[in-house]
């Protein structure tokens, strides 16, 4: 048994890297247990001994795209060294998570462009993870705010579900090998920070 082990993880791995494109590309229902076979030279015998289902595939294709770019945003606040400026923390986040959005691009692409085209059911699959993402963001900004980095009347759910949109949004538009993604991350810092306006204009 013990022999067997390494040769279905890969095999798992290659399913689902195959898969996370595939969905990328054609969606949800333009994905079936046939083509991912096919993708990945495999017989659909093959592929139902590791997965019941598309939708068993396609939500651990959605968790794997939420757990890396949460690991990357958790690395990032907790290498942050004693007395760290909110500012540098924030941009830290900011740039873990962008890091990992478009670096780990087929199954972060995955799970922000197709979420909303499948089953609930599958949506409830990757509800934990998802949460537990936006838990990571949601105490983050409130530490912030109860240290007085943080206005007292900006609502922490509300700044979270902005930010984190507008950096998935960023995976419509930069292209990682023409643009430097650490350039990104200071811009959108500086403006969440700064602001936008002039200081006195409205």
């Amino acid at each position: 048994m013990q022999s067997k082990a390494p040769q279905a993880l890969t095999s798992r791995e290659i399913i689902l890297s195959a898969s996370a494109i595939l969905f990328c590309e054609y969606g949800y229902a333009g994905v079936s247990m046939r083509k991912i076979a096919e993708s990945c030279e495999m017989k659909a015998g093959s592929l139902y001994h590791h997965f019941a289902s598309k939708d068993q595939i396609l939500t651990e294709v959605l968790n794997i795209g939420i757990q890396k770019v949460h690991a990357a945003v958790a690395a990032a606040l907790s290498d942050r060294p004693e007395g760290a400026l909110a500012i540098d923390c924030l941009r830290g986040a900011i740039l873990g998570h962008l890091h990992s959005l478009l670096e780990n691009s087929s199954f972060t692409s995955a799970n922000v462009r197709i979420f909303r085209q499948v089953p609930a059911e599958v949506q409830q699959g990757n509800f934990e993870v998802r949460r537990a993402y936006e838990v990571l963001w949601d105490d983050f900004l409130r530490e912030m705010q109860e240290a007085g980095e943080l206005r007292s009347d900006v609502d922490p759910r509300s700044l979270r579900l902005m930010l984190i949109g507008a950096l998935n949004a960023t995976l419509e538009w930069f292209d990682p090998k023409l643009g430097n993604i650490s350039d990104l991350a200071d811009r959108y810092t500086d403006m969440l920070a700064n602001g936008a306006l002039k200081k006195g204009k409205s």
